[in-house]
């Protein structure tokens, strides 16, 4: 008996998480007063644009000055690991929130103290930049951790509507100059 309520139990909860990943429309809900509440925008998963880790960006390393490629002279290297997002939609356009999970390591140079990891989330339909933002990320390196872990959470990414479609979002270290948010 206890078999066929936990297999049961099983199977609502695979139903419920896979209605989970579908359009949720929770627009002209009724209120307690019985008058139709505004309504309020839908949370899209089955659209949402993926996020992506590019090789070249997904980990970065600053060296103690004057020194390059040396790993004896390493002040600290982080990499970028797992990503998910979150996208409601709108009559105009796609909000996201993308949050990125990594970790930070004191190098032979470093030690304990403070860092910024300059993080750029960028999103793209094909040749077009529909978003780009560099964000100087703190991370607190405790005394004698030598290592922390960091989760970077960017929200209100605005794209235009039906950009879920064919965008692309990436994310990952740029010591590139600070070029605000671009938007088309």
């Amino acid at each position: 008996m206890f078999g066929k309520v936990s297999s049961r139990l099983f199977a609502i909860s695979l139903l419920a998480l896979a209605a989970g990943c579908n359009k949720t429309d929770t627009g002209g809900a009724i209120d307690a007063g019985g008058s139709a509440a505004a309504p309020t925008p839908a949370v899209i998963q089955g659209t949402c644009p993926q996020v992506y880790l590019l090789d070249g960006t997904a980990n970065y390393r600053t060296y103690a000055k004057g020194a390059k490629d040396d790993p004896t002279q390493i002040v600290f290297q982080a990499s970028l690991a797992d990503t998910t997002r979150q996208c409601i939609q709108s009559d105009s356009q796609l909000v996201m929130t993308v949050v990125v999970q990594g970790r930070v390591v004191s190098g032979p140079a470093g030690g304990p103290g403070t860092v910024n990891l300059p993080i750029r989330v960028a999103a793209t339909d094909g040749e077009n930049t529909l978003y780009s933002e560099l964000t100087q990320f703190p991370v607190e390196i405790a005394a004698g951790a030598g290592a922390s872990q960091f989760i970077f959470t960017k929200a209100d990414i605005a794209l235009p509507g039906g950009a879920g479609d064919f965008a692309k979002v990436y994310i990952g270290f740029d010591e590139g100059p600070a070029s605000g948010k671009k938007k088309k």
